[in-house]
């Protein structure tokens, strides 16, 4: 049996491939754009072209498709019942869909598919913290509107979680809220990074409205911004109140975001530059620069696929 994993480039649709083939599944990947992200994965993923928010292309990336991961993602409200309805149509007997923080159509047409199915309900992701590293580099700052607490979970436990649903009984039907074991500030979280790059990072508060406008630069419709800002504005007990759903699933601990500090350390490092005075001789060397860490991965910032 196969396993297609839609937003498979994605934050956390990246961790599932790579779990569900520690666990010898045979696993599909749907990417837009399969040769740019072959370096991700070990040679035995499948990677087929597409999207999951354009499903009437997807008739040869379902076929012969018994389990189905989607993420939620921008864009994907409109066209998410149909994709599971094609699913379901082409055989799909088990499906994961990972929230987008409220249950939506998608989410909805998961539930009333059918066949079996198993809601993951993170409450804020780990990686979230990436969206921080062009201002962490080049100015020591982060900021944020809220300094309010979360219980942060890492996206390799959210994945591990969709594994066991999608490869295991008994999870049919379920609703898992995951976090991770500590609840923290953006502050406090600030703080941990600090302590691993070794420099100090300062928080600078911006106003609701300057947040918003920054996710819609970014390429976030607005509707989304508002929503994401506004969820942000209020503490909500699932968000903010530490549940050990991923222990009791997974069979260990939730992973603490001082891991997943150390997992991402360098991409938060200062660039270093070289001395841009050209030696004698070698004019070829000019204005060269040493990029500190490995490039950003394939839409690594972000709940997104590529």
């Amino acid at each position: 049996m196969t396993t297609l994993v839609t937003g498979a480039t994605g934050n956390t649709g990246r961790h599932v491939v790579r779990e569900l083939m520690r666990r010898g599944d045979r696993v599909r990947a749907l990417t837009r754009n399969p040769a740019a992200a072959s370096g991700l994965f070990v040679p035995e993923v499948e990677l087929v072209a597409g999207t999951h928010t354009a499903p009437e292309t997807l008739g040869p990336a379902l076929e012969g498709v018994s389990r189905l991961h989607i993420t939620v993602t921008s864009g994907l409200a409109e066209v998410g019942p149909e994709l599971v309805r094609r699913a379901v149509d082409a055989g799909v007997r088990r499906i994961t869909v990972v929230w987008g923080g409220t249950v939506g159509p998608v989410e909805q047409a998961v539930a009333n598919s059918g066949v079996e199915w198993t809601r993951l309900e993170p409450q804020e992701f780990m990686s979230n913290t990436l969206n921080w590293i062009d201002s962490v580099r080049a100015e020591g700052v982060v900021r944020e509107p809220f300094d309010f607490p979360g219980a942060v979970v890492h996206e390799a436990d959210v994945a591990a979680v969709a594994a066991v649903a999608l490869l295991d009984d008994g999870h049919a039907g379920r609703a898992y809220n995951l976090t991770g074991p500590q609840s923290l500030t953006p502050r406090e979280r600030i703080a941990i990074l600090s302590r691993a790059v070794g420099r100090d990072i300062a928080f600078v508060p911006i106003t609701h409205e300057q947040a918003v406008d920054r996710l819609i630069a970014a390429g976030v419709p607005r509707a989304d911004a508002e929503y994401v800002i506004g969820w942000h504005a209020a503490a909500h007990d699932a968000s903010t109140t530490v549940v050990d759903t991923v222990e009791k699933v997974t069979g260990r601990p939730a992973r603490t975001f001082d891991q997943w500090v150390d997992e991402h350390t360098e991409r938060f490092q200062k660039p270093e530059v070289t001395d841009p005075v050209t030696p004698r001789g070698s004019a070829s060397d000019a204005g060269k620069t040493n990029r500190h860490g490995e490039p950003d991965d394939l839409n690594d910032r972000g709940a997104g696929e590529l």
